[in-house]
């Protein structure tokens, strides 16, 4: 049942016969019903979908990748993993990494057998702890805390794979930076320091071997307070952010971070944003008490759809089926006895 703790009973009588939905602007319509699959993880840190398996990791508290069906059902456990956290896929989906960062490393599963393929050192204490992907180059943002966050990258064009990390030399991150990339463009990456006030991000095109360019980054305040998560669109020339305030999420060009280009509401503490795989939605989602969850919207910022979780979604919790006909999104309760909940969001089509 869709319902925060401490809605109303006629609410709950809404729902539990089947009236209350997915909200969609116009005439009613029919939608699918959501689902909630508990997991077996103390907390949660990201999730991927490859198509026809979706991966939630548990953190640093944690040993394990709970895998699960497109349906949502637990399907198997990637287990023994000391501390997995940020999640990537290969272009073609095969190839899932981990970071882990209490074990200073980045591990690769094969998706399909979820066997381990290989894992990358990436030095004693770096603690890489988010991921991006260009082509044959991984990125990683690490750093365990107090000013000695950086970018590494691991060539995978290599034999052996070659580990290059203090990449870049002028952003001083308190703390691993956020990562992501374009998945249709291995020239740009995009990385933000979550957590600081006024919150920043920096912007890079990657050049001949893997060299960054001086980072770029955005006017003062422009992006707002406690970055939650970053984004890029399929092309890299939008970046998107969600951060505690403002109560939106922000789209910029790429070229210029000064004044937003598309703003998406959500409420009070945004906390992440998601782009679908074909460019055409915006998924943003808020650290919400009472009020939904997650959001839909077009790129030109009209909300197709939005979703009330029962529970609080976890920071940069939302991933788009490939598709775009289904939304991921893992919410954490910290009184619940099965405190993660792993939530299969069907969007509207049109």
């Amino acid at each position: 049942m869709y319902i925060k703790r401490g809605t109303t009973l006629a609410l709950a009588t809404l729902a539990a016969a089947g009236l209350l939905t997915a909200g969609l602007p116009g005439p009613a319509q029919a939608a699918a019903t959501p689902t909630a699959t508990p997991l077996s993880l103390p907390a949660v840190s990201d999730v991927v979908s490859a198509g026809d398996r979706v991966f939630v990791s548990g953190g640093p508290s944690s040993t394990d990748v709970v895998v699960a069906s497109a349906t949502g059902a637990v399907v198997g456990t990637l287990s023994g993993l000391p501390g997995p956290s940020d999640l990537v896929l290969s272009g073609d989906r095969q190839t899932l990494y981990v970071a882990l960062p209490t074990a200073n490393a980045i591990a690769a599963f094969d998706t399909g057998t979820l066997v381990e393929s290989a894992r990358y050192d990436t030095g004693a204490g770096a603690c890489p702890s988010s991921l991006a992907l260009t082509g044959r180059y991984l990125w990683f943002g690490y750093g365990c805390g107090g000013w000695d966050g950086n970018i590494g990258r691991i060539d995978l064009g290599r034999q052996p794979a070659r580990v290059t990390t203090g990449l870049d030399t002028g952003s001083g991150f308190y703390g691993a930076p956020l990562l992501t990339a374009a998945s249709q463009n291995r020239s740009v990456l995009l990385a933000g320091q979550p957590g600081l006030s006024p919150a920043s991000v920096y912007t890079y095109t990657i050049g001949a071997g893997g060299v960054l360019s001086a980072p770029g980054t955005n006017e003062f305040m422009a992006i707002g307070s406690n970055l939650r998560d970053i984004a890029l669109d399929p092309t890299g020339a939008t970046v998107f952010t969600a951060s505690g305030a403002p109560y939106e999420v922000q789209a910029f060009p790429f070229a210029d971070i000064t004044t937003p280009s598309a703003t998406y509401p959500t409420g009070a503490y945004p906390n992440a944003v998601e782009v679908s795989r074909d460019g055409t939605r915006v998924a943003g989602g808020a650290d919400a008490s009472y009020d939904p969850d997650v959001f839909v919207f077009t790129t030109a910022g009209t909300e197709v759809a939005h979703f009330e979780l029962g529970d609080d979604l976890s920071s940069g919790a939302l991933a788009w089926a490939p598709n775009g006909a289904r939304l991921y999104a893992v919410s954490y309760d910290w009184t619940g006895a099965h405190p993660v909940t792993l939530h299969v969001l069907p969007v509207p089509a049109g």
